[in-house]
């Protein structure tokens, strides 16, 4: 059986977050709370309550032992993109995508 969680839209660029992803990508899920505790990237903080979410999903939705729960899937894609104008010189103005 599968418990998932998902995070939407977070603004953390998705590059960054798969740095961190790839550390916890098929280990263990209270090992995997120890690597994100000592983990120094912003991306891990959104991660660990990501996590957490799973663990509760898991354990109230299906009913599963915490204990031999595993990462098995972790996954990045990329979210919407704002948009912005900045003012140029001459009345123009260009845009910036954040």
């Amino acid at each position: 059986m599968e418990a998932k969680a998902q995070a939407r839209y977070v603004r953390i660029a998705p590059r960054k977050v798969r740095i961190v992803i790839d550390l916890i990508r098929s280990k263990d899920v209270q090992e995997a709370i120890a690597i994100l505790r000592h983990t120094p990237k912003r991306a891990a903080n959104v991660i660990t309550k990501l996590l957490h979410s799973a663990i509760a999903n898991a354990e109230n939705n299906n009913n599963m032992d915490t204990s031999r729960l595993y990462v098995y899937r972790a996954f990045v894609d990329e979210g919407p993109t704002l948009r912005r104008f900045r003012p140029r010189a001459m009345g123009r103005a260009t845009r910036i995508r954040k």
